[in-house]
């Protein structure tokens, strides 16, 4: 018996540890009882017969330009997606936004927009450039998730690439910070010189794109990274890893004690470079899109666990940036947090029979654990937040340009049937999306996850 601000009546539970129907108590912004037909007194009831009840999912890879290219996207528009998507919580990336974010100014300006803006919970990126390593501290006692880095030219002025002895001396300080390195992992050397090569002799087309950055580039890279890795005990992540072969270095790294991890997207999972060829610019993306062969691959760890997680690099832009003769000049980047759950309930459960605990994982309590993000997030039990989604699987539709919350309503998947409806986002106990509409005023908060050795 309790008094409840709300009960989800009759749903279907669906957590890393199995699927099972219960009703949920939520108080005060959390969990406070699952079991069979609670009672008590309740001021709201949702009937979630019929419906999958997952946790919120914790997108890590979105980037969202604001401040100074808000024309991009914005917080506002981007947290609309996800909530629509079922994502409660995400990580901005320091880069597309002007200033990036790069010390304890920038953080601030960008925490100001976001607290103002986000309809879900998020935490903030910080960037590891040339020259900010100094900055890396007072980034630090901000609150930042980690350091984001590149290793081959990010495509914007502001946000420089990092040479060797900055990636490996910034990931010295991160490890006596207790702060991750997130690295984009293509090797710059080869994948410039291939583009110039290319370019030189006049060959500018999406076949010529992707042969400029093969999985080679890839592969050295994350092999480059791993040792530093390794030589400093820095905490490292590759984001969207592409490769199979990517995935088996960074468990071969973890089996040697490396503090390694992965995360691949679902254009990776979806899409091959035959797709690209068909869809054009609005598939454009760095690493690009795989063979057949490697996307199976990716399907193949993402089923054992060894893929263990799985993030949007949601990169929007202005779509005349895409309209380019050269396909090399044209802006890179997919539209699709919107589409991340949907895409694995579609593809993955639907099709491919993947657990939807394995989905739960990858999206959610995976990504709460590997960013060390307090114990209320990520999960789906008693003493968390009450961040939901509500699913009606049995739900079919086409993805259509109304649908979509972005700001430049475009994405790869635009047509593309889907099997599986989020009917209903909570963020902390507040429905935020209902029934194709946003119901709420932004309440998004800042995240601070806890250093890493630092228990929550």
């Amino acid at each position: 018996m309790g008094a409840y601000d709300l009960v989800i009546r009759g749903g279907t539970l669906v957590t890393t540890n199995g699927v099972h129907s219960a009703d949920v108590a939520i108080a005060d912004e959390r969990i406070v009882a699952i079991a069979p037909e609670l009672s008590g007194s309740v001021q709201a009831v949702i009937d979630a017969h019929n419906l999958h009840i997952f946790p919120g999912v914790i997108d890590a890879h979105v980037h969202f330009n604001e401040p100074g290219r808000t024309a991009w996207e914005g917080f506002a528009s981007g947290s609309k997606a996800l909530a629509a998507g079922g994502t409660t919580t995400f990580f901005d990336m320091p880069l597309n936004s002007h200033p990036p974010t790069l010390d304890a100014a920038s953080f601030a300006e960008k925490l100001a927009a976001a607290q103002a803006s986000s309809y879900v919970d998020f935490g903030l990126w910080g960037g590891l450039v040339p020259g900010n390593i100094e900055q890396l501290d007072e980034l630090a006692a901000c609150g930042v998730v980690g350091f984001k880095a590149f290793m081959s030219n990010s495509g914007i002025e502001d946000f420089q690439s990092v040479d060797d002895a900055t990636l490996y001396q910034g990931m010295q300080r991160s490890a006596q910070l207790g702060k991750l390195v997130a690295v984009h992992a293509e090797n710059d050397q080869l994948t410039a010189g291939l583009a110039r090569q290319a370019r030189t002799q006049g060959r500018v087309g999406i076949r010529d794109y992707l042969a400029s950055r093969p999985v080679v580039a890839e592969l050295e890279a994350i092999e480059r990274a791993i040792i530093f890795a390794e030589e400093t005990g820095c905490a490292l992540h590759i984001v969207h890893v592409s490769s199979g072969r990517g995935v088996l270095l960074v468990a071969s790294a973890r089996t040697r004690g490396v503090n390694v991890s992965c995360e691949t997207c679902p254009h990776y999972l979806v899409l091959t470079e035959e797709d690209m060829e068909e869809l054009g610019v609005v598939a454009k993306c760095a690493p690009p899109l795989r063979s057949l062969t490697e996307q199976a691959a990716l399907w193949q760890h993402l089923f054992s666990g060894t893929l263990p997680m799985v993030a949007s690099d949601h990169s929007p832009a202005p779509f005349e940036m895409k309209e380019r003769s050269d396909f090399f000049e044209a802006w890179g980047g997919i539209s699709g947090c919107q589409s991340l759950l949907a895409l694995l309930l579609t593809e993955g459960y639907h099709q491919r029979h993947l657990p939807l605990e394995l989905i739960v994982a990858a999206t959610s309590e995976y990504v709460a654990r590997r960013f060390n993000l307090p114990a209320c997030k990520g999960q789906l039990e008693v003493g968390t937040d009450a961040d939901l989604s509500l699913v009606d699987l049995t739900d079919s539709y086409r993805l259509e340009s109304h649908n979509l919350f972005y700001q430049h309503p475009y994405s790869p998947y635009l047509g593309r049937a889907f099997r599986g409806r989020i009917v209903r986002t909570l963020v902390r106990g507040q429905t935020v999306f209902l029934d194709g509409k946003i119901v709420s005023p932004p309440i998004g908060h800042l995240l601070k996850p806890f250093p890493f050795g630092v228990g929550s």
